[in-house]
């Protein structure tokens, strides 16, 4: 089952004119795809604190400037061309990492409130977000695919970052955590149809041997 493009794919299409040039000139200063990697994980964390603190503008925007950093480690791995695959674990790990981080602020924030609600509301956000990235690695391991779903990773920011502008952390939690656990049952609900296509072919390769 050959998946159709993401929306992260598409937006890899529009701004190749921009992070390719870019890319380049970070190669040519001698900076690493994992340095770069390293670099989105720490402007995130430095993010998290603010929100954490309640100064949820500055945050959504240190989040973004990271975020925006973040983007150009494939790149510059491709222009180097030496795309590796330890280099793609590791930008990986840092994702869900960047995003627990994150989540972990806006937790403490609303801790700090006693407002339970946003906590359990925050922490249904991070399951989510975790499970949808965890249903693809694990199909992928078992040899389906599973680049479905209306929030992927760049959807997330694309919700969290704009909300958190507008001092609104609760109202972008709730939608995080309403469509991102969708999201992963969209995945789930994909392999299954993968899964069953599998067993009847090895069923019909049975009866054609018989």
């Amino acid at each position: 089952m050959n998946p159709k493009p993401t929306f992260t794919d598409r937006l890899r299409i529009i701004f190749k004119g921009i992070l390719d040039p870019i890319g380049a000139f970070l190669n040519r200063i001698g900076l690493t795809p994992n340095t770069i990697t390293l670099l989105g994980l720490v402007g995130t964390t430095i993010g998290a604190y603010f929100i954490s603190q309640g100064r949820m503008t500055t945050g959504a925007f240190v989040l973004l400037a990271s975020v925006l950093v973040d983007a150009f480690d494939g790149t510059m791995a491709r222009l180097r061309g030496d795309p590796s695959d330890f280099g793609g674990f590791v930008d990986s790990v840092s994702d869900r990492y960047a995003e627990l981080i994150t989540f972990g602020g806006l937790l403490y924030y609303f801790l700090s409130l006693a407002d339970y609600r946003g906590v359990m509301v925050t922490f249904a956000a991070a399951a989510g977000s975790l499970l949808v990235s965890y249903v693809k690695a694990r199909a992928e391991g078992l040899g389906f695919t599973a680049k479905v779903g209306i929030l992927s990773r760049v959807e997330r920011y694309l919700v969290l970052i704009p909300l958190l502008v507008f001092n609104q952390p609760f109202i972008a939690s709730l939608l995080i955590a309403l469509l991102g656990n969708f999201t992963a049952l969209q995945r789930i609900l994909h392999v299954r149809v993968q899964g069953h296509e599998r067993m009847k072919k090895a069923r019909e390769n049975k009866e054609y041997i018989h």
